[in-house]
């Protein structure tokens, strides 16, 4: 099979004899009922499309998220560091606050990795001796030479009230991070923020932050009375010199995902 006629690279970037690609497949052909035909035919329409992650090591290593490997091909050995019970322990702990597996296989050598195909999305980003923290769950894969760790929640309202858990992810250093998110790429918000400037969001569809910037949870109002007042309750509120990275439309796909807003929209038509 010529693969290549049957795919579109959607991004691709490399760094220290890496490349990195997402691809997808432009269409699938293997229809075997018509229920299947059905939704295959629905996917089309609405553009939807299988997407993976190939990797391509030239005498270079790589990390990933834990069983996300799909198949590889050359001379590739997989190594995982656990670094004693302690640190298995620690890993383990902060890996189940964080919905993140707690070791991440390192894979080195010369051929192809191809990680498992989603119908998800994959947001590709450069670090130049910088560190982001993200959101849990998103991390995928990224150069070996980013430093993965998990931070905590710097006070008691953003770890109990800001739907972001205990703990997030940073990663650190110089390379390539591809996150795997449920929005594409073009409906994430990028805001920089300036000498000690605040973005307040109602909701916790910030993705990522650079790690200038602070998290907490604050009111939207200056008494407790007026923010239980004005409805909007209580904020989540990032503050001070860095980027932090919105996904706005977030919580319309869970609604679309779980049926509630068609739900919504049938009680308001009856109405």
């Amino acid at each position: 099979m010529d693969l290549e006629k049957k795919i579109t690279i959607l991004n691709k970037s490399s760094y220290n004899n890496v490349d990195f690609e997402v691809i997808s497949y432009d269409k699938l052909r293997g229809a075997q009922n018509v229920n299947m035909a059905q939704s295959m035919f629905f996917a089309e329409q609405t553009g939807l499309k299988v997407k993976q992650v190939k990797i391509t090591l030239n005498n270079s290593s790589i990390k990933t998220e834990a069983g996300a490997l799909y198949y590889c091909k050359g001379h590739i050995e997989s190594k995982t560091k656990i670094g004693g019970a302690t640190g298995l322990f620690k890993k383990a702990v902060s890996g189940a606050l964080t919905s993140e597996s707690a070791m991440k296989p390192v894979y080195s050598g010369t051929g192809e990795i191809w990680l498992e195909p989603s119908f998800k999305h994959y947001l590709v980003m450069e670090l130049d001796n910088d560190s982001i923290i993200v959101d849990k769950g998103l991390f995928f894969c990224c150069s070996a030479e980013i430093d993965i760790k998990p931070v905590s929640q710097k006070n008691i309202s953003s770890a109990l009230l800001g739907g972001e858990g205990i703990f997030q992810i940073e990663l650190r250093g110089t390379g390539i991070i591809i996150l795997e998110l449920n929005i594409p790429e073009s409906e994430i918000v990028q805001y920089e923020l300036k000498d000690g400037e605040e973005l307040k969001v109602d909701g916790n569809f910030a993705i990522a932050r650079t790690s200038g910037v602070s998290f907490s949870v604050t009111k939207s109002d200056k008494s407790l009375l007026g923010s239980a007042m004005n409805g909007e309750g209580l904020l989540n509120t990032f503050r001070g010199n860095g980027i932090v990275w919105l996904a706005p439309t977030a919580p319309m796909y869970n609604r679309l995902y779980s049926g509630i807003y068609f739900s919504n929209s049938s009680m308001n038509n009856k109405e």
